[in-house]
């Protein structure tokens, strides 16, 4: 177990920080790829609309995150950040933020301890600091500041959740009447959940699992545990790399979905002996079991894309032979001397693997969440505590402000064609049931 600091001599905690010009590099690179965040900045900007919020931030400390960060401060808000995975933090972007002052505590390869101890370092600050706002990914800062600190949580006008998985558990803390304050729910925006999840898994998967084993793809038989948007993205990520991908599910319509699409419909047991590739995707827990690890092949290769890290029964693997080959790439061997390759111990692979998905698309996502965090500052009496979405209008905002960047130009409806299917002539343009 790690030796937690008992001091810090500044207000913040990263691996290097002579990785900071590095940082600023790439932070200057994704910039130019983060076209929605930057269109916030120059609209808002002398707006201040942030001015006086208090954000208490824990999502992945990687380039992408940085350029969130430092849009919300010209915005007006004060940040203080820690990272929402103990492998997805990139040492030179935390170290670019922090060196620029900003109180980050995120370091790649951090313990369990350390992870819970760099949350609560972002909790509270100097000179009396605390939080008014959150924003999170996966709730676990969400959920230490109503466990743990209660009293801060009087204070926090609302809060902005990144991901699926935090999703859940704000509705199951709002279903029990113990959400202590206003959510947005950013992940089911269109722009977000279809992007990020979808288009992202679609590049980062294969990504990663390229990186982590120099592996070639094509010919190889690869599973896909779930089908939802970050199962479809990470499908045709193998599919396109050259695999002949199969698909389990628990959701026939999902399932449907994924026979349309020529995919090969299984469960975990009719792959385990049959496929090379393994790669979870649903956000739920035990989908790869021991039994079904003891069934595959000899260097088969297990990794895990859906947020957490129970999805795979890691735990079960601790009595046996670990070899690791290079950070989050272990060889574990089982008693019958049969071998598989685990990737990022179980986590995202896509960030512990790699870095992430391309700032491009989490332009999209980002976009999302600092219209999330505005909405929430500046209308917090509106909202009940409850879990909200960002209305149909800002999805619609958000897709429009990456359209350039990408080449495409819009057509424009006449007046009697939006009479015809009975929307405005600016929007928004599908009803609130559509589903894209």
């Amino acid at each position: 177990m790690s030796a937690l600091p008992q001091a810090l001599e500044q207000d913040y905690w990263v691996a290097d920080i002579k990785l900071a010009e590095w940082g600023r590099k790439e932070i200057a690179l994704a910039e130019v790829e983060m076209p929605g965040l930057m269109a916030l900045r120059e609209e808002y900007g002398q707006k201040q609309p942030l001015k006086d919020a208090r954000i208490v931030g824990c999502l992945h400390m990687t380039i992408q995150t940085a350029v969130l960060i430092e849009t919300l401060q010209a915005l007006g808000a004060q940040v203080r950040w820690s990272s929402c995975n103990i492998f997805s933090t990139q040492d030179h972007a935390a170290a670019g933020v922090a060196a620029r002052g900003t109180p980050v505590f995120a370091k790649k390869g951090m313990s369990e301890e350390e992870f819970w101890w760099a949350i609560d370092q972002t909790i509270t600050g100097p000179d009396g600091w605390t939080p008014n706002m959150i924003l999170d990914d996966g709730a676990d800062l969400t959920v230490r500041l109503h466990e743990k600190f209660p009293e801060i949580m009087k204070n926090i006008k609302g809060i902005s959740e990144e991901t699926t998985t935090g999703v859940l558990r704000l509705y199951e803390l709002a279903k029990k009447g113990a959400l202590l304050a206003p959510a947005i729910n950013v992940n089911d925006s269109v722009t977000k959940s279809k992007f990020d999840n979808k288009y992202g898994c679609r590049e980062s998967c294969v990504d990663a699992i390229r990186r982590a084993t120099d592996v070639m793809m094509a010919g190889k038989v690869a599973m896909v545990c779930g089908f939802g948007d970050v199962g479809k993205g990470s499908a045709e990520s193998l599919r396109h790399a050259g695999c002949r991908v199969m698909v389990s599910e628990v959701d026939p319509i999902c399932a449907l979905q994924a026979a349309m699409e020529g995919f090969e419909v299984v469960t975990m047991e009719d792959a385990a002996p049959k496929a090379d590739i393994f790669v979870t995707a649903t956000g739920n827990k035990d989908i790869i079991t021991a039994d079904h690890m003891r069934a595959m092949k000899n260097n088969a290769i297990v990794c895990n894309i859906g947020h957490f890290d129970n999805e795979i029964q890691v735990e079960s693997l601790r009595n046996m032979k670990w070899t690791n080959i290079k950070p989050q790439v272990d060889q574990i061997e089982f008693p019958d001397g049969k071998k598989i390759l685990l990737l990022a111990e179980g986590r995202l692979v896509n960030l512990g693997c790699a870095t992430g998905h391309p700032s491009f698309v989490m332009s999209a996502s980002f976009t999302n969440q600092t219209l999330a965090q505005i909405e929430l500052w500046k209308n917090a009496e509106k909202y009940e505590n409850k879990v909200y979405v960002l209305p149909k209008h800002l999805d619609e905002k958000v897709a429009a402000l990456h359209l350039e960047k990408v080449g495409a130009k819009l057509s424009k409806l006449s007046t009697e064609q939006a009479d015809y299917i009975g929307v405005e002539k600016t929007g928004p343009f599908k009803k609130d049931e559509y589903r894209y």
